[in-house]
């Protein structure tokens, strides 16, 4: 009679750990097959890769509509708590023809992705917002962009993080730090409000810095955008080719008044 009742209890604790098991599975967020336009909208963007395949771009892009469901195990992809977007790139990856630097990095688009975005500082209002953290920069020179503005040909104005500063750059111009002692993984928002010629910069939602310049054929960009190379004309000593920088984004969104 033990020896059955030992085997009962035996059949029924084996059932519940794996009742148990599977309810614990059931709560954790599944990201195999989430696409990142399911967290954000993308609509309006398309996305450089820091590679250079058969894929058309150069380097790779993804436009709309593939954007809706594309997904890099490497480069783009949704965290492990399925709240927010993965955008890595190394320092040993392909770059644009204006860049010495690799990028995962989000461009404006307008309708529905197919035409670029192209607007003045000194008509409407345009937004960008950014809610993030940064999670891993390169091994020796520790700088990545984070959020940008730019024209026609060159940058305008960045948010980027320098090891632990992060701050706000303008181009040929001003340096304004936000933190000195950023911690990788603290997430906070930063965002552009451009009008009149003027661009009011904020951190956690406070005002901190207004730049004044005019500037035409303009265009957000959001994502991680590293400052170091293991090669090319930019080429950091001692940085290894397998360096890199991620950036999670938790929402990110364009306004044009």
């Amino acid at each position: 009679m033990n020896s059955i009742l030992s085997i009962f209890f035996f059949i029924l604790t084996a059932c519940s750990k794996k009742e148990n098991a599977a309810v614990a599975s059931a709560n954790l967020p599944d990201t195999s097959k989430a696409y990142p336009a399911k967290l954000l909208d993308l609509t309006n963007w398309k996305l450089t890769l820091p590679v250079n395949t058969d894929h058309a771009g150069n380097p790779d892009e993804i436009k709309q509509p593939e954007l809706n469901t594309y997904s890099s195990a490497d480069y783009f992809h949704v965290n492990k708590g399925g709240d927010g977007v993965v955008f890595r790139a190394q320092t040993g990856g392909a770059t644009t023809s204006g860049s010495n630097f690799p990028r995962s990095e989000l461009r404006e688009m307008l309708n529905n992705g197919k035409t670029s975005a192209a607007w003045s500082s000194s008509e409407g209002t345009h937004t960008l917002f950014i809610d993030q953290r940064v999670t891993h920069l390169p091994d020796v020179r520790k700088h990545i962009v984070i959020g940008q503005i730019h024209d026609a040909d060159k940058y305008v104005i960045f948010f980027r993080l320098e090891d632990r500063k992060l701050l706000v750059s303008v181009n040929g111009g001003s340096r304004i730090t936000l933190d000195d002692n950023y911690q990788l993984g603290t997430r906070f928002s930063v965002k552009f409000v451009v009008a009149n010629d003027k661009t009011q910069c904020y951190y956690n939602e406070k005002l901190k810095y207004t730049f004044e310049g005019h500037f035409t054929d303009a265009y957000f960009k959001a994502g991680a955008y590293v400052q170091s190379s293991c090669q090319g004309a930019k080429k950091v000593a001692g940085e290894s080719c397998t360096a890199y920088g991620e950036v999670e984004i938790f929402n990110v969104w364009t306004k044009h008044e």
